[in-house]
């Protein structure tokens, strides 16, 4: 993973394995996105009731699932036997519904790409999911290949605490202490972090500049963005000095930086 440290390389990224593709989260998206030659899968974490960390986006079941309910109130056993395909439309059609595509586990998915680099976004404040989803990648000896990213610095700080060997990406408030400091011409300094995932704009907040992405750089701190899904988008983001562009169309984004 540190050569996304590399500030000359541009990356593509598959959020959530694709989820424009294919049902968010799964297998079959991670499939996808390894045989379309992504350099990266993005993808989210929770804790399933008997403590294992378990893909999937929302702590609830409703959005991209047949079941209901909490994720936390279901073992990775049930999990893995819902229909992960359920919601997925095409034109549409479901055309992944009844598919045998269930809620993996992390284990799952490492084990089943062990050349793939991971983008392992922690999802709430949680000591406990940092240190299980540590303890799995250091059993699949995919350090090398695994960055953690969370909202919460809580989460994060756990991580850099027990596994200093792994990267991390800014949590909201070091992202957003950044952006302030960028307002003064002022550089992120020598942050705990190694790299931004950060969004182009909010609502009410434009993040990502050029001013932003160069302070950045200057710091030898790569900036990656998402979710970024048009072609003309990427190519201006490309051109002010991201490194990454965090999509839900691979395909595209590949195109986009000449892999085709």
């Amino acid at each position: 993973m540190k050569e996304f440290l590399d500030l000359d390389r541009r990356f593509v990224i598959a959020h959530r394995g694709g989820a424009r593709r294919r049902p968010e989260n799964t297998m079959t998206a991670f499939d996808d996105a390894v045989a379309l030659g992504v350099d990266a899968i993005e993808l989210d974490v929770h804790l399933s009731k008997d403590g294992q960390p378990v893909v999937i986006h929302d702590a609830t079941l409703e959005r991209t699932t047949n079941g209901r309910g909490a994720v936390a109130d279901n073992t990775a056993d049930a999990l893995s036997r819902l229909d992960a395909g359920w919601a997925f439309e095409d034109s549409g059609a479901r055309p992944f519904r009844s598919q045998d595509i269930g809620v993996p586990s992390l284990e799952s998915v490492l084990r089943r790409h062990r050349n793939m680099r991971f983008m392992v976004e922690l999802k709430g404040a949680s000591t406990e999911l940092a240190r299980r989803a540590i303890d799995v990648v250091r059993r699949w000896d995919a350090v090398e290949r695994v960055l953690f990213g969370s909202f919460s610095d809580v989460t994060l700080g756990a991580v850099r605490e027990h596994a200093p060997e792994c990267l991390t990406s800014a949590a909201s408030s070091e992202g957003v202490w950044a952006l302030i400091k960028s307002h003064l011409w002022i550089g992120p300094g020598r942050p705990a972090y190694q790299l931004f995932q950060v969004p182009e704009r909010r609502p009410w907040l434009r993040i990502v500049s050029p001013r932003f992405v160069r302070l950045a750089r200057n710091a030898g701190l790569p900036v990656q963005v998402w979710v970024v899904n048009e072609p003309d988008d990427m190519r201006r983001l490309l051109s002010w000095g991201v490194t990454g562009i965090i999509s839900d169309r691979p395909d595209v984004a590949i195109k986009v930086v000449g892999r085709t």
